[in-house]
């Protein structure tokens, strides 16, 4: 089963995904994507370290080559967050770079395969109508791809708008 679960900064979106992820059987694991890169992301990091502490994850961090982490295939497997994934394959050395895309779907769809329920956090971009460098812009329309392409298979796909779950597929 995969859940989808997007919305923009600061809606509730991990908040909301843990509890359904802590819904489906164990075990659960956070797959953490966030790579602690100046002070700014070790709060972030440590706020949702507090929001879990004790609710039954296992947390694993996973910066890049989503695809070739291996959970047992009983497990529910809490992906947070696809814009982090996306944003390290494009710009970490040690990320996929022009070939991201590619590899952040591909990468999902071989993890999708790989346990029983996938639960991906995502960021809803692309709706102020700035205009951006290109390369933000491509970062923009790379994770609207790949957020269409979880859509597409998504049993599940839920919009966090101020708190509240706007479901656009599947049932609560």
């Amino acid at each position: 089963m995969l859940s989808l679960i997007y919305g923009g900064a600061a809606c509730g979106k991990s908040a909301f995904a843990e509890a359904l992820a802590l819904r489906e059987g164990g075990p659960h694991l956070y797959l953490a994507t966030m790579q602690p890169m100046g002070e700014d992301s070790l709060r972030r990091i440590e706020r949702h370290r507090r929001m879990r502490r004790g609710r039954g994850f296992e947390t694993v961090e996973w910066y890049t080559d989503i695809g070739s982490f291996s959970p047992p295939s009983d497990a529910t497997v809490l992906l947070e967050c696809l814009g982090n994934l996306l944003a390290n394959e494009m710009f970490l050395p040690e990320g996929a770079g022009e070939d991201a895309l590619e590899a952040v779907c591909g990468g999902l769809d071989r993890l999708m395969e790989r346990c029983r329920h996938l639960v991906v956090v995502s960021n809803d971009v692309g709706r102020d109508g700035f205009a951006y460098t290109a390369e933000t812009l491509r970062y923009i329309q790379w994770l609207g791809a790949i957020n269409r392409h979880l859509a597409a298979q998504a049993d599940r796909v839920v919009e966090l708008v101020c708190g509240l779950p706007v479901w656009m597929r599947g049932e609560a």
